[in-house]
C-alpha cells in the first residue's frame, strides 16, 4: 500500500537503555510500514550528551521550537553511580529540565485507560490530568554542602544596585543549603497554559501549593494564578460551567483520592513530578501515562512519562526478552504525529495516529498485554514479551 504522507518533520530525540531499544522496534514495526516518516534526529544518549557537554540537548530544544513538534524517548539523568558506570566527565543535568526551561512549557500528563484494566483507586471513573510547571524549583537549584558551622544567607543584588540580604540559618554544625527560584513571567505563562488546556479539555482545574508555610514563594504562585484567572479566564470558565479552585497541596491530595476524576490537577514542578508517578501507578502502570510539554507559543513535545527501565535493560543485555510495556512510547509517537497532521492539514496522518492508539488499546482489551498489566486486568490474559506485544499491535493495525 502507499504510505501516509507527512508534510513536515518532527524533532526526534532518541534516548537510553530499554526505552531506546523499544523506540527502534516501534518505528520498525508500527511506523515505517505505514507512514512516510519525516524526522530531524537528535541522539540524546547519556554518553553523547556528556561528550558534547549537553550542546546536543540545547540543539534539540531549538529544533522542537523551530519545527513546532518534538517526540522524545526516555533519557538518563546521571547520578554518582551513572558517572562511574558510563565513565562520564561530570554529572550531567536532566535533559528534560533543559528542554522544559528552553521552551518555557507546561507538562500535562494523562493516564491511558483500557476497559479491562482497573487501578487501585475505585472511585476514579474519568482521567485525572496533571499539569506540571516545567521551570525552576529544585530542577534549576543551587546547592552547598558545608563542612563546618557558619551563617547561611540569601542575597539578591538588583540591577539598580539595591541589595536584599536575609539570614537563612545560623548553622551550629555542618549541613546542606539549597537555593531555588522562579520567575513571575514563567508562573504567568504556566497559569495561561493550564487554563487554556482546561478550557480545551472542558475540565475544571484545581491548584494546590503550600502558601501557609511558603508565604512568599508559594504565595506568589497563588496570587498570579488568581489574577490571570480573574482577568482572562473566569468568564470563559463560567460560561462552560467549569470552575477553578486553589487549595493547600495536602488538601488537594486528600480531595483527589475521593474524586471521580475528570479534572486538571495543577502542580508546581516537584509536586507534579511526584504526583504524576503516583497517578500513573494508581491507574495501573507508569507505562500507561502520556506526557506532553506545551509552551505558550503552541510548541508541543511528546514523551513517555516513565524512565529508561534500567533493570530490564540489564536483562536484555544478557540476551533475555523482557516484558517491558511500550504503550507510553507508542502514545508519544501517536500524539506527535496527530499534532503534526493537525498543524499541517494532513487528516490522513491524524487518522493513522488515532488508529495506532486504538489498535494498542484494543490489543490490551483483547487480553494480550505485558506483565505489568496482567495483575490488574480482568478476564483472560496472555502475557507477552515486548516484541510479541508490538507484533500483536502491528497485526491489528
Amino acid at each position: 500500500m502507499s504510505k501516509i504522507y507527512m508534510k513536515n518533520a518532527v524533532a526526534e530525540l532518541d534516548g537510553d537503555e530499554m526505552t531506546r531499544v523499544l523506540w527502534k522496534v516501534i518505528k520498525d514495526k508500527l511506523l515505517y510500514p505505514f507512514v512516510e516518516l519525516k524526522t530531524e534526529y537528535y541522539d540524546l544518549a547519556l554518553k553523547n550528551r556528556d561528550e558534547f557537554d549537553d550542546e546536543i540537548t540545547y540543539e534539540s530544544a531549538k529544533a522542537i521550537r523551530r519545527l513546532g513538534i518534538g517526540v522524545k524517548c526516555a533519557t538518563i539523568t546521571s547520578n554518582a553511580a551513572r558517572v562511574e558506570e558510563y565513565k562520564l566527565k561530570r554529572l550531567t543535568p536532566s535533559p528534560n529540565g533543559i528542554i522544559r526551561a528552553e521552551l518555557d512549557g507546561t507538562v500535562f500528563r494523562k493516564p491511558i485507560l483500557a476497559s479491562n484494566l482497573h487501578g487501585t483507586v475505585s472511585c476514579w471513573k474519568k482521567p485525572i490530568v496533571i499539569g506540571r510547571h516545567a521551570y525552576g524549583d529544585v530542577y534549576k537549584n543551587c546547592e552547598i554542602k558545608t563542612d563546618c558551622p557558619g551563617k547561611a544567607e540569601l542575597v539578591f543584588t538588583g540591577n539598580d544596585g539595591k541589595i536584599i540580604r536575609k539570614t537563612i540559618m545560623e548553622m551550629d554544625s555542618p549541613g546542606i543549603i539549597q537555593g531555588i527560584h522562579n520567575l513571575d513571567s514563567s508562573i504567568g505563562a504556566f497559569a495561561r497554559s493550564c487554563f487554556m488546556f482546561a478550557l480545551n479539555e472542558k475540565m475544571s482545574a484545581w491548584f494546590g501549593a503550600k502558601d501557609t508555610i511558603s508565604k512568599t514563594y508559594d504565595g506568589t504562585f497563588k496570587d498570579i494564578f488568581q489574577t490571570v484567572y480573574d482577568r482572562e479566564f473566569k468568564e470563559k470558565f463560567e460560561k462552560l460551567g467549569l470552575s477553578y479552585n486553589y487549595t493547600l497541596i495536602d488538601d488537594a491530595v486528600a480531595r483527589i483520592m475521593k474524586s471521580e476524576g475528570g479534572i486538571l490537577w495543577i502542580c508546581k514542578n516537584y509536586d507534579g513530578d511526584v504526583m504524576s508517578d503516583m497517578l500513573a501507578s494508581a491507574n495501573g502502570s507508569l507505562a500507561m501515562m502520556t506526557s506532553v510539554l506545551v509552551n505558550p507559543e503552541g510548541v508541543f513535545e511528546y514523551e513517555a512519562a516513565h524512565g529508561t527501565v534500567q533493570k530490564h535493560y540489564y536483562r536484555y543485555l544478557k540476551g533475555e526478552k523482557t516484558s517491558t510495556n511500550p504503550v507510553a512510547l507508542i502514545f508519544a509517537w501517536s500524539g506527535a504525529l496527530s499534532k503534526r497532521g493537525e498543524l499541517d492539514g494532513t487528516p490522513d496522518l491524524c487518522g493513522f495516529a488515532r488508529k495506532l492508539e486504538d489498535a494498542t488499546i484494543k490489543t490490551i482489551e483483547s487480553g494480550y498485554m505485558t506483565g505489568d498489566l496482567a495483575g490488574i486486568a480482568q478476564g483472560k490474559t496472555e502475557v507477552l514479551d515486548s516484541w510479541q506485544f508490538i507484533d500483536k499491535i502491528a497485526e491489528r493495525l
